[in-house]
């Protein structure tokens, strides 16, 4: 306890330090409407029957960790393509587990894009973030801590 019977100053920061990151996650991760939903730009392809967010849950139903990390990496996917610069892993929401498929993502899409165009680049990124978070949650949670 501290001097006036609250909470020591050092666990306040320690439950700002653990709140923050799911408060901007919860707001930055959310679209116009307050969907969970990255937002996409104006230019940017609807989803196809074939794409990751076909996959996603109805209306109302939870979605799946390995539906959550497809559509993070996805979103984080298409803008460090476009912008050419990755930034980093903890302000992007995502687990180090998770910035590694999103490196390895981002570097299958990069000569995509430059061959045979962005179409083709959203597609592969769609499919990929699909087929690795899928592996990476098929069991449940990976259980090397949150940041793995």
């Amino acid at each position: 306890m501290g001097r006036r019977g609250g909470p020591r100053p050092g666990v306040r920061f320690l439950v700002l330090g653990l709140a923050a990151p799911a408060v901007l996650c919860a707001t930055g991760c959310a679209g116009p409407s307050g969907s969970p939903h990255p937002p996409q730009s104006p230019a940017a392809p609807t989803s196809s029957p074939g794409s990751a967010a076909a996959s996603s849950p109805a209306p109302g139903q939870p979605a799946s960790d390995a539906d959550l990390c497809a559509r993070l990496i996805t979103y984080w996917s298409r803008e460090v393509l476009d912008g050419d610069s990755y930034g980093d892993y903890q302000s992007m929401g995502l687990s180090h587990g998770q910035y590694e498929i999103l490196r390895d993502v981002v570097d299958a899409a990069r000569p995509v894009k430059h061959r045979q165009g962005a179409a083709a680049a959203e597609k592969l990124i769609a499919r990929q973030a699909r087929t690795a978070c899928t592996e990476r949650y098929r069991h449940g949670t990976p259980s090397g801590g949150p940041w793995t």
